[in-house]
C-alpha cells in the first residue's frame, strides 16, 4: 500500500480550482520548458481526456501557459498566463487529442524554440499536484521530477550504463532508481537515474564525454518560488 505524507492529503500551494488541472498542468508543462533548453518561440499543448474537455473552464490553459513561462502553481500571475505569453511574443495554442492508453490528465507539449528546434514532453497530472513524466522527445521515459534526474540517449551496446553508474559513484551520487529503454536491440536506447544529490555541471560534461551516447538531460526539482 502507497504512503501518503501530508503534501499528497493536502495539496499544493496553489492558484486553484483544481490541483490535478492547474498546479499538476503547471509542473508537466515547467518540466517541458526546462527540456526545451532554449528561448521558445511557440508552443503547442495536445490535450488528451479531462484535460481536452474541461481544460478553460478548470483553468488547464493558464496552468499550463504559466509553466511555459517559468512560473509555479502558487504564483498570481498564472490567471494572466495567456496575456502574459503573448506580450513577450509566445504563441500559444491548444488542441483536442488521443494520446492512446494513458491517464485521462495527459498533455503532450510541443514546443519550438528560437532556433527551430523542436522539443517535445508527455506528462499526466495524476493527483495532488503530483505528476508523471511519460516521454521526451518522443522516447518513452517515466519519472515524477520529485528527484535530481538524469536522461541520457545512447547506443544500445554493452558498458554504457555501467560507465555511468561508475561515474555517479566516483563522485558520491547516490541512485534512487533507475530505468533502462529501448526501442530494438542494438539500437537506439535511453538511461534515466533519479538521484539523490543534485547535478553539477562538471557530472554533465564528464558524461557527455562517454562514447556511445548522444545526449544528456539533466533535470533539478523545481522549488516552489523559484
Amino acid at each position: 500500500m502507497k504512503k501518503y505524507d501530508v503534501f499528497d492529503i493536502i495539496g499544493p500551494i496553489m492558484i486553484g480550482p483544481s490541483s490535478s488541472h492547474t498546479a499538476g498542468a503547471t509542473r508537466i508543462a515547467r518540466m517541458a520548458r526546462i527540456v526545451a533548453e532554449e528561448d521558445i518561440k511557440e508552443v503547442s499543448f495536445l490535450l488528451h481526456g479531462s484535460f481536452s474537455k474541461t481544460y478553460k473552464g478548470h483553468g488547464t490553459d493558464r496552468a499550463l501557459a504559466a509553466g511555459i513561462l517559468g512560473m509555479n502553481p502558487s504564483d498570481i500571475r498564472l490567471r494572466n498566463s495567456l496575456d502574459i505569453a503573448k506580450e513577450i511574443g509566445i504563441k500559444v495554442e491548444f488542441i483536442e487529442a488521443n494520446l492512446g492508453e494513458v491517464h485521462p490528465n495527459t498533455v503532450k507539449c510541443i514546443i519550438t524554440g528560437k532556433t527551430g528546434v523542436v522539443y517535445s514532453l508527455v506528462g499526466s497530472s495524476i493527483g495532488g499536484g503530483n505528476i508523471q513524466v511519460i516521454e521526451i522527445n518522443n522516447q518513452k521515459v517515466d519519472f515524477t521530477g520529485n528527484y535530481p534526474t538524469l536522461i541520457i540517449s545512447h547506443k544500445d551496446v554493452p558498458g554504457s550504463v555501467s560507465k555511468v553508474t561508475a561515474l555517479l559513484y566516483k563522485e558520491n551520487i547516490n541512485i534512487a532508481f533507475m530505468k533502462v529503454f529501448r526501442s530494438e536491440k542494438g539500437k537506439d536506447a535511453t538511461m534515466l537515474f533519479e538521484v539523490d544529490n543534485p547535478i553539477p555541471d562538471f557530472i554533465m560534461d564528464e558524461i557527455k564525454s562517454i562514447n556511445d551516447i548522444s545526449k544528456v538531460i539533466r533535470i533539478n526539482p523545481i522549488k516552489e518560488g523559484e
